[in-house]
């Protein structure tokens, strides 16, 4: 019987149940909001996606390599509003005494050490169910790795994949540098959108085969 790891995107978490939840605070006049939300997202997702192994993977504090190779990565987003920044701390107590293992390293995203841990599996044999909204991710995905959504009940394996970028996940990489990424304020090539850089990637293979045939 193959095994099975739920690896969940924790970051994507808290800013969601941050955004989700009402100003739910403690005795203290603590913010709680987040720290309610994150344990209420994590029952579901272990409920509905049953795992013999599950890690909640979260973005460390401070920078990462990305930003010292471009300075201007992720730099149109504001700052973690202080009082999710308060709840940092207890979330990770909390999931972990859910019987969770967190994971942060420093210098490196979650979705970085998310995609280490599933190509690890995959190469043990092990299903990863990986949570997460993030499409950057859908270029681990391969007979062993799928995506799910909690948000919308989206679940993407090769064929999703391909169905919903018109790419396969091998060209997922490829496809972003295409089309950029808005999210992480990453430009791509100008006027080219979704459709154009799936074409391009069906006919030429890849971006460096593209290159290597322009005129």
């Amino acid at each position: 019987m193959k095994k099975t790891l739920l690896l969940v995107d924790g970051s994507s978490y808290l800013y969601r149940a941050y955004h989700a939840m009402p100003d739910l605070r403690n005795a203290k006049g603590e913010p709680t909001g987040a720290l309610y939300g994150v344990i209420s997202m994590l029952r579901r997702v272990i409920s509905d996606y049953k795992a013999d192994f599950a890690a909640c993977v979260f973005d460390a504090r401070g920078k990462t390599f990305r930003e010292e190779l471009y300075p201007d990565y992720k730099g149109h987003r504001p700052s973690m509003p202080e009082e999710l920044a308060a709840q940092i701390e207890p979330i990770h107590q909390a999931v972990a005494a859910m019987g969770w293992k967190v994971i942060a390293v420093p210098g490196v995203e979650a979705d970085d050490i998310i995609g280490t841990l599933a190509c690890q599996a995959a190469e043990q044999g092990v299903h990863t169910i990986i949570s997460t909204s993030d499409k950057d991710i859908a270029q681990l995905v391969n007979e062993h790795v799928e995506l799910v959504n909690t948000m919308n009940g989206e679940r993407l394996d090769i064929e999703g994949v391909q169905k919903k970028f018109g790419v396969a996940p091998s060209q997922i990489v490829d496809y972003l540098m295409l089309v950029g990424d808005t999210v992480d304020n990453v430009p791509g090539v100008p006027k080219v959108g979704p459709k154009t850089a799936a074409k391009w990637l069906n006919e030429y293979g890849s971006l460096e085969q593209l290159v290597a045939r322009a005129d």
